[in-house]
């Protein structure tokens, strides 16, 4: 017995696509904001028919995407220090 294969080939994984990540998670961020501030004015509406997670997860989102702009930044910074450190080493012999 040649063991439990699935059958399919294997590949390597590709490489991360790398994009506009600290825009993205911002854009997010303040789409999230947005959404609660034109929900709180309607929050007797929502409190009325006990959908008040509705604005209360807006603002989650808003919060964690506050803190999804501070890591992507970071990551951003540690990506580029990388890259520049990697450059300013001599090649390998």
């Amino acid at each position: 017995m040649t063991g439990l294969s699935s059958g399919s080939p294997k590949h390597e994984a590709p490489e991360p696509l790398e994009g506009p990540v600290v825009a993205t998670i911002t854009g997010g961020t303040i789409l999230w904001f947005v959404l609660f501030l034109v929900q709180v004015p309607f929050y007797g509406w929502f409190d009325d028919r006990d959908l008040t997670w509705w604005v209360w997860t807006c603002l989650a989102g808003a919060g964690l995407g506050l803190i999804g702009i501070w890591y992507v930044r970071k990551r951003d910074a540690a990506i580029k220090r990388h890259a520049a450190e990697r450059q300013a080493q001599p090649p390998a012999a």
